[in-house]
């Protein structure tokens, strides 16, 4: 199989459903947003020595990809799909969880802070800006056409995730934060 079709040399492209769109419909802005997420949060990882982080990223890496297809199958909800497309209530959970614990070990933020420190921090608050914007694209998408709330909500912590995790690791190793 080659990795050119030249089916979207027009500027369309196809869902999973098999339908048309143009490449700027918000719904291909929405998942393109995710998929540039994804590859920062992986940029993100490469920075990370930590196993026990690394995996949980990764795990938020097959969440996003779940999130992708959710995002380009507009009959997703309609026809039944394999479990690894899902993102369950426990997966939103897990990141409050790992959060709680994080800020535990962390000074209490009384002013905002410039975004930077280590590589892994300066990346990991990056992904965090990304995620901001996927969460809005999702949103606008939300009010054209029906999604799982589950989306926004987990985009919502997962940005609140990457902050802490950049906080922390930056914290770990001694990168002073900026106050503003």
């Amino acid at each position: 199989m080659k990795i050119y079709t030249k089916t979207g040399d027009t500027g369309e492209t196809g869902l999973l459903n098999g339908r048309r769109v143009t490449k700027d419909s918000l719904r291909v802005e929405a998942y393109g947003e995710v998929d540039e997420l994804n590859a920062a949060v992986g940029l993100a990882r490469s920075a990370i020595s930590d196993l026990e982080i690394t995996g949980l990223l990764i795990e938020i890496q097959k969440d996003l990809l779940s999130m992708g297809a959710q995002l380009a199958d507009p009959d997703f909800g309609e026809k039944s799909r394999p479990e690894k497309f899902h993102i369950h209530e426990t997966r939103i959970k897990n990141l409050e969880q790992t959060i709680d614990d994080w800020e535990k070990a962390l000074p209490p933020l009384r002013k905002f802070i410039l975004p930077g420190g280590s590589q892994a921090g300066a990346s990991l608050h990056l992904a965090r800006t990304i995620c901001r914007r996927a969460e809005r694209q999702v949103v606008h998408l939300s009010r054209q056409e029906k999604l799982s709330p589950q989306l926004i909500v987990y985009l919502n912590r997962l940005s609140d995730f990457l902050f802490v995790l950049a906080r922390y690791l930056n914290h770990k190793s001694g990168s002073p934060e900026i106050p503003w």
